[in-house]
């Protein structure tokens, strides 16, 4: 085996490897995403979670959050989710394996509103042209 080098540990799927920072937002996505639906909470009864930031050493989460309140609800929904970060938190350490759990910290997810804008300018553009 001369000229090779052979990976210790861990698994050999053979497909892309992504950081582990992506792979535990994705993760935490799932279980946020979960615990929104178990609150009785009228303020988040039409939010949906878009993606997580996760910080390298897992100490900061950042979640990211569209609602169809749109810009509208976005202080009242934080305030909504920052009442409820400890529960959340909670149920973030009981279902996954890891020394800590993040801290999260709730915006939200302005590259949907810039999508649908950019979408309304090509709509009002493609109308005019008619």
């Amino acid at each position: 085996m001369a000229g090779r080098q052979r990976r210790r540990g861990g698994r050999n799927s053979g497909g892309p490897r992504y950081p582990r920072s992506a792979r535990v937002g994705e993760t935490l996505r799932e279980i946020i995403a979960e615990e929104l639906v178990r609150i009785d909470d009228e303020d988040l009864s039409f939010v949906s979670v878009t993606s997580i930031d996760v910080d390298p050493e897992l100490n900061r989460a950042t979640v990211y959050f569209d609602s169809l309140d749109g810009e509208d609800g976005d202080e009242r929904i934080v305030e909504a989710l920052s009442g409820h970060r400890v529960r959340l938190q909670a149920s973030i350490a009981s279902q996954i394996r890891a020394k800590k759990t993040p801290i999260l910290d709730f915006r939200p997810d302005e590259s949907i509103r810039s999508a649908e804008r950019i979408e309304e300018i090509l709509r009002a553009d493609r109308e005019r042209d008619r």
